[in-house]
């Protein structure tokens, strides 16, 4: 066994990568406070080929330092729009045709596995703040919530973790 090298990875360019078919997914970022996150959601954007990321609130926004150090280039190729507050963004998705729900751990949830969307239904998920989780006031414009099962002590995950687990399973079940 041996790692590919790069140019056996046939990575498309960011502009290849603009015009190919994206997942139905976009991930909405409630008032992220670190910079290091924002940048991880943003290549988990490019490995999916999501649709796009809406950076609300505080999210910092490229070509913010900490964002660039962890999105390695991925602000380049994938699609994000900021919107001032995160309960206008999810208004306007879901006028847009999107089923939007929170990733929030709420007294009614459906469970990350069991989750199945439609495959030609739209998607939004909103991400929560590192400290408070989404905003109530955004939780309550959504069409529901999805948990990730956790069996720590914790029960708490990062937020750009987060995205990649959620980002991850959609994408298996779409396929």
């Amino acid at each position: 066994m041996e790692k590919l090298s790069m140019a056996a990875l046939n990575r498309p360019s960011p502009e290849d990568f603009k015009t190919r078919e994206k997942l139905p997914l976009v991930l909405v970022l409630d008032n992220l406070r670190s910079g290091l996150n924002v940048g991880s959601v943003f290549r988990t954007a490019d490995a999916f080929a999501l649709e796009k990321i809406v950076l609300c609130g505080i999210t910092a926004q490229p070509p913010h330092r900490e964002i660039l150090k962890t999105a390695l280039g991925s602000t380049d190729s994938v699609h994000w729009e900021q919107i001032a507050q995160t309960t206008a963004a999810i208004l306007r998705l879901k006028q847009d045709g999107y089923r939007v729900f929170a990733i929030e751990q709420t007294t009614e949830k459906i469970w990350l596995q069991d989750f199945i969307p439609e495959k030609n239904r739209k998607y939004a998920f909103v991400l929560g703040n590192e400290v408070d989780g989404v905003e109530d006031a955004a939780l309550r414009l959504c069409d529901g919530a999805i948990e990730i099962p956790q069996f720590g002590t914790k029960h708490s995950l990062n937020v750009a973790v987060t995205a990649g687990i959620v980002a991850w399973e959609f994408m298996r079940k779409m396929q």
